[in-house]
């Protein structure tokens, strides 16, 4: 077991990309630093930087090193900061991963009502798709995700969460969809707009025109479900969301729902975390709050 210390040292010149830098990062000298390398690089058999004008970069066995530094670093600080949170839950920190729309439409209720009732604990969301928060999550970078399901991984606890429908949407240039059963097959004589291809929505949507032998081809993709949204209601499109997302839009009519001849499945929202690392208190109160159902008044705890 090579020490410790000299995967501590590589992992901070690394994420600087200077000797100098991580000397006064640790309170050492550089040439200390340049030792401590020369030693993790004879223990390993491998070159792990080389120098430029600019100072030091990774090679490429170096660069494979670090990403596992990296993780194990990150889990020592979420270690650290969990103690601090088991000492007091009235302080600390919980890393939250989920997409826009289910941070905007599903979790903010929650964060609401958890931040009165635990004011001192800091919340920090990541955005990102399934697969990355998936990432995220097994990195040590978040405490929870929030996904839609399925998600089959035997790393994580999956909890379910509230039920969701998807449907397709229209603006008013397009209101005869909502006014008469379609089908799938004829849908596609419209100009679909969809999310982005490695969204777990664009996946389900995907797979459900696959299962009639029909396949899915948008004139329109988009990053952002806000997007989605308001492209349908200028008239680009039709757009594939999530009902209980367009409450208020199907409401005030600015989007019409399309009434499709076969219903589509619906599909349930996952919280998910590391079954190999312990909850904090604060993190565990959170799920408590998302299970329970207990968020602050809104469609989005309780939608319809």
């Amino acid at each position: 077991m090579i020490n410790f210390e000299l995967y501590k040292v590589f992992y901070l010149t690394a994420r600087s990309g200077s000797l100098s830098k991580a000397a006064k990062e640790l309170y050492i000298t550089q040439p200390s630093v340049s030792h401590s390398i020369k030693l993790l690089e004879e223990g390993l058999g491998l070159q792990l930087f080389a120098r430029t004008s600019r100072g030091v970069e990774l090679t490429k066995e170096g660069g494979v090193l670090y990403t596992y530094i990296e993780q194990a670093f990150n889990f020592i600080s979420l270690a650290e900061q969990k103690m601090e949170e088991l000492r007091s839950n009235t302080s600390g920190e919980i890393q939250i991963g989920g997409s826009d729309s289910l941070c905007k439409h599903y979790l903010l209720p929650f964060l609401e009502s958890f931040h009165r009732e635990f004011p001192g604990i800091g919340i920090n969301l990541v955005h990102g798709t399934t697969p990355e928060i998936v990432r995220s999550l097994k990195e040590g970078k978040i405490d929870i995700g929030i996904v839609r399901l399925p998600v089959t991984d035997e790393q994580l606890h999956v909890r379910e969460g509230i039920t969701i429908r998807d449907c397709f949407v229209a603006g008013p240039k397009y209101r005869e969809l909502a006014e008469r059963d379609v089908s799938l097959e004829e849908l596609l004589n419209y100009p679909i707009i969809l999310f982005s291809r490695n969204s777990s929505s664009r996946r389900f949507i995907t797979k459900q025109f696959l299962e009639q032998g029909l396949v899915l081809e948008p004139e329109i993709e988009l990053g952002s479900v806000d997007l989605l949204i308001e492209f349908a209601k200028i008239g680009f499109g039709v757009s594939f969301v999530t009902r209980e997302f367009v409450a208020k839009e199907l409401e005030e009519e600015s989007l019409f729902e399309v009434k499709l001849k076969a219903p589509l499945p619906s599909t349930r929202v996952g919280i998910i975390t590391l079954k190999s690392v312990p909850l904090s208190a604060a993190a565990a109160e959170f799920i408590k709050k998302l299970e329970g159902g207990s968020g602050a008044e809104g469609a989005a705890a309780n939608p319809a």
